[in-house]
């Protein structure tokens, strides 16, 4: 008992000590300074690290290495590998940046790109712990230590200089090393003479397109987007590009957006973007604006407008019934109009005239294009003398009259017909018009008012020069912003294919024959979906149909289609499986990237995502040519922009 309390009275002195000595201590903190090793002990160290393999160094291998790859887990994916980092090397692997992961067990090496991250996470902590969530919240005095952790998607295996699909992944534990500027431009496959913009993560990494080449711009593009994501602001850059690079472009412009690209942007955005990149601002010096006589033109710069119209005869008739949305007996009293009509001109000696022309008579496929010199005022002419012969013949029947003898006078519209009435009532009593007089009544209410729109066989225009539009480097603004409807818009857009494609049919078969490189050309359609939506080709196959033929045979004769929309939910899958090229600007319905991420290959999940959240003039950008998708800043455009408000 004794001995207990002498031993508690002895700590208690003991403590009193030490409180005392650790106060002094803490007085000459100041005063403290680190004592030397002595030699003995560092022998010692020397000694244990002889021991187990002298002084610690890496591999040669690894030198250079800013990260190395993960160990697969049940969710992880083909072609996709987790990578891990130190913190001090995650401002060198950005999103989107290219890799080099050099498998060393088995002897590989890859390429791959950043496709998500690099995520900063805490050094064996979860990242919500709470114990890390509190520290994290208490600032940066006790902020744990952590590393990076980054997503790569495999792009290829390397072998002998050249990229092969990859049939196996990198073993763990490989390193990963980051390209150069010139290797990253080589993987991607990115050069081009006609550029895009910069890509997005990467410092001076510039995203072109190749003019030159053949299984590019010829395999079509789209370019999608909603309203202010900078749709306009890409096309417009894309048409003043084209035009420096050579191409002949054409421009569907529905809304008066593109008639003034002669002239230099005045949007300061624009000036400073193009400033701030060093951009040359060079606008388009060979341009032609095209508008329908008789319509406004959202041009206010005088000068470079060229009136224009349409010749029936150029339009095939199976689009024409298409487009004028007609039922089916108007349909059958249509065709029987326009083959009567062929006859009636052959025996007046309009067409065809010669040996040669009946001879081009038989060849025509009017699934193409129309019989020659047929007019909408002849195909008035001679309904109007159907119908008038059923209500002859009504008439008599009530009567119970028999003919007269007395020759009835049909009032003719067609100059070429006048004084003929004679031969336009033979033919068409030999042709036995169909009955019910209502049904050839309505099909004469759409004649006469396409007729009204005075947009075919107008005297007081020329129709088109097609041979005009594909010179080298013009730029042709079809201005349709005053049509007022979308059927005189298609008739337009479908004689534009068609004729175009003809024409750079026989440019091409003449540059082969003379043994010189063809002269590409573009046709770029804005609000793509009013031409070609869904519902639309459903009702009109014929008119798809050209325009998968035109998709067709524009890749081998230098001839690229671009549909611009700012709704491809409404494109049909028919039409997106004509495009290899992709321009996808923001998109914030989920409905529509899940129709594209559907139709569209070649897209990871993790360039989906970034769809809803691009900034405007940020776009995601796919060519034929390219070995992955990039996201990308689009250039400012140099030229003048006449947006609708």
């Amino acid at each position: 008992m004794a001995g207990g309390n002498k031993e508690r009275t002895t700590k208690k002195e003991a403590d009193m000590e030490t409180e005392t000595s650790g106060s002094s201590t803490l007085a000459d903190k100041k005063d403290w300074k680190p004592g030397t090793v002595s030699s003995e002990t560092m022998e010692g160290i020397d000694a244990v690290a002889e021991e187990v393999g002298a002084e610690y160094t890496s591999l040669p291998e690894h030198e250079g290495a800013i990260a190395f790859t993960h160990f697969d887990t049940p969710s992880s994916e083909d072609h996709r590998i987790t990578v891990l980092l130190t913190k001090e090397n995650m401002a060198s692997m950005p999103l989107q940046s290219l890799v080099r992961i050099k498998s060393l067990e088995d002897s590989r090496s890859y390429i791959g790109s950043v496709t998500a991250g690099p995520f900063a996470e805490p050094d064996g902590l979860r990242a919500d712990s709470p114990i890390v969530v509190t520290t994290t919240v208490k600032g940066k005095i006790f902020l744990p230590r952590y590393h990076g952790r980054a997503y790569v998607s495999i792009l290829g295996e390397e072998s002998n200089n050249q990229m092969l699909p990859p049939r196996f992944r990198p073993r763990p534990n490989s390193p990963v090393f980051p390209l150069t500027t010139e290797e990253t431009m080589k993987a991607l496959k990115i050069g081009g003479d006609i550029r895009i913009g910069n890509m997005v993560g990467v410092d001076n990494l510039v995203v072109s397109i190749p003019s030159k080449r053949k299984d590019v711009l010829p395999r079509h593009t789209g370019i999608f987007g909603t309203t202010g994501g900078g749709k306009s602001t890409t096309n417009s850059g894309l048409i003043s590009k084209l035009h420096r690079a050579g191409v002949a472009t054409i421009v569907i412009d529905v809304e008066g957006e593109y008639v003034e690209s002669d002239q230099p942007t005045a949007d300061p955005q624009m000036k400073e973007g193009l400033a701030k990149l060093n951009l040359p601002r060079d606008v388009v010096a060979d341009l032609r604006v095209y508008h329908l006589e008789g319509r406004e033109t959202n041009r206010e710069i005088p000068g470079k407008l060229h009136p224009f119209c349409l010749k029936f005869s150029d339009i095939s008739p199976y689009a024409v019934k298409e487009i004028l949305e007609l039922t089916e007996p108007q349909e059958q009293r249509f065709f029987k109009t326009y083959d009567t009509l062929k006859i009636i001109l052959e025996r007046l000696k309009i067409y065809p005239r010669t040996s040669d022309e009946k001879t081009e008579a038989l060849e025509i496929d009017e699934f193409d294009t129309g019989y020659p010199h047929v007019t909408i005022s002849q195909m008035i002419d001679l309904a109007g003398v159907f119908l008038a012969q059923l209500d002859e013949d009504k008439n008599s029947k009530k009567t119970k009259t028999s003919d007269s003898g007395e020759q009835r006078v049909y009032p003719t519209w067609t100059s070429e017909f006048r004084g003929h009435e004679d031969v336009l009532k033979s033919c068409a009593a030999q042709a036995q018009a169909l009955g019910i007089p209502i049904s050839w009544r309505a099909l004469l209410v759409h004649l006469w008012k396409v007729a009204r729109l005075k947009v075919f066989d107008n005297p007081k225009a020329p129709a088109l020069n097609y041979e005009d539009l594909i010179h080298p480097g013009r730029v042709s603004v079809f201005d349709l912003s005053d049509t007022g409807s979308p059927r005189v818009n298609n008739l337009v857009i479908s004689d534009i294919l068609r004729g175009v494609q003809a024409a750079q049919e026989a440019s091409y078969k003449e540059a082969v024959k003379r043994g010189v490189a063809p002269s590409p050309v573009v046709i770029i359609i804005e609000e793509a979906h009013e031409f070609l939506s869904d519902q639309r080709i459903k009702q009109m196959p014929i008119l798809f149909q050209q325009v998968a033929r035109i998709a067709r045979r524009g890749r081998k004769r230098w001839l690229g289609l671009v549909f611009s929309t700012q709704m491809p939910q409404h494109l049909p899958d028919e039409v997106l499986g004509l495009l290899n090229n992709h321009v996808i600007h923001k998109i914030s319905d989920s409905h529509v990237i899940d129709h594209l991420r559907k139709s569209l290959g070649g897209f990871d999940a993790g360039i989906w995502k970034m769809v809803p959240s691009l900034a405007p003039g940020q776009a995601v950008v796919s060519m034929a040519h390219m070995a992955r998708p990039i996201m990308v800043s689009v250039d400012p455009t140099p030229c003048r922009l006449k947006l609708s408000n």
